[in-house]
């Protein structure tokens, strides 16, 4: 077996967890559990399809519950459906915003990120026939502004707009894999894809090779190196990456700015 050296990245992490201390923030971020790499995730106990003993211990076999049907529409505080998520969507990115804005990867349009209902008693109404609204957030990343929308689904029209600067709500998952295409491009990834080789045997090429997660890099007085300083102002994230069906993969020394499409290491000057 060939011995890891310290060229790499960090360490394969086996571990759910891993404590988070960078040079500008202190946080601590729990991974998700590492199902695939060889741990359970309970006994499924009270799930639908499980296998269950009888009365008499033998096991039956598991009965799989069709989801009810989703309407078009919801009604008072229910969740919204995936045809008001996309009307939503159609209604807040008006002509104008589509024209003018850019996405993670610079193309036309601005990057979506979230829908969320308006609670009917937050617009001073309430029952089931209140009419639906959203709360539609994209980020803009020609000018780092985050941009949301209040949209009447009823009525289709936008109601206010509501621009911030240096407000980072957490990261969509286009947004994750752009960062991952980065630092895999970048001289920096050499050891994210040295640590993929030694775990697979294969070469990293592409962000779908791996489960993303990330967070929102914000820098503080006296950051290392200089070209962090704008993360918060710009859009950063740190990578958690993991091999599918396999272990993590420890990049918490690497930044990628999205908005500058640059990759830095913590501590260097």
């Amino acid at each position: 077996m060939r011995t890891m050296v310290h060229r790499h990245l960090g360490k394969l992490v086996a571990g759910a967890a891993v404590a988070v201390a960078g040079t500008a923030v202190m946080a601590a971020i729990t991974l998700p559990g590492t199902a695939g790499a060889g741990e359970s995730q309970g006994s499924g106990a009270g799930t639908a399809g499980a296998r269950q003993p009888g009365r008499d211990g033998a096991v039956r076999p598991g009965v799989v519950r069709r989801a009810p049907a989703e309407g078009d529409r919801g009604t008072g505080s229910d969740p919204l459906t995936g045809a008001e998520i996309g009307r939503a969507e159609r209604i807040a990115a008006n002509p104008r915003l589509l024209g003018s804005a850019r996405n993670v990867a610079g193309e036309r349009g601005p990057q979506r990120l979230t829908v969320d209902l308006v609670d009917p008693e937050d617009a001073g109404t309430d029952g089931a026939r209140a009419h639906r609204r959203a709360d539609v957030t994209f980020y803009d990343y020609k000018n780092d502004t985050l941009v949301t929308k209040t949209v009447d689904l009823d009525t289709g029209k936008v109601e206010e707009t509501g621009t911030q600067h240096g407000v980072q709500p957490p990261l969509s998952r286009a947004e994750n894999a752009e960062a991952a295409r980065l630092l895999i491009a970048d001289p920096l990834g050499a050891g994210l894809k040295a640590d993929y080789k030694d775990a697979t045997g294969k070469e990293l090429t592409s962000p779908d090779q791996l489960l993303l997660n990330g967070a929102v890099y914000r820098a503080a007085a006296g950051t290392r190196p200089a070209a962090l300083g704008r993360c918060g102002e710009h859009r950063c994230v740190r990578l958690f990456p993991k091999v599918v069906d396999g272990p993590w993969i420890d990049a918490r020394s690497l930044v990628v700015d999205l908005s500058a499409g640059k990759v830095a290491e913590l501590g260097r000057r």
